[in-house]
């Protein structure tokens, strides 16, 4: 069974850290994490951080794992 992320993930284009720890996706704590590491792309607009929902479920597709035995 995988995941579909499109039906998941509200739609919209761009979301700030807090709406996606809202969704309870990833904390904010570990976004930061990931944009300071470059592992997840961002964009700025002044001095607050989005995620775009296409980067968002890239990155999420990315790193879900079938059942590990």
């Amino acid at each position: 069974m995988t995941t579909n992320y499109d039906e998941i993930i509200p739609k919209g284009v761009l979301f700030n850290l807090r709406e996606i720890q809202e969704m309870k996706l990833i904390k904010i704590s570990m976004l930061k994490k990931l944009v300071f590491n470059r592992r997840i792309e961002i964009v700025k607009i002044a001095s607050k951080l989005h995620i775009s929902r296409t980067e968002l479920i890239r990155y999420l597709e990315s790193n879900t794992h079938g059942i590990i035995s």
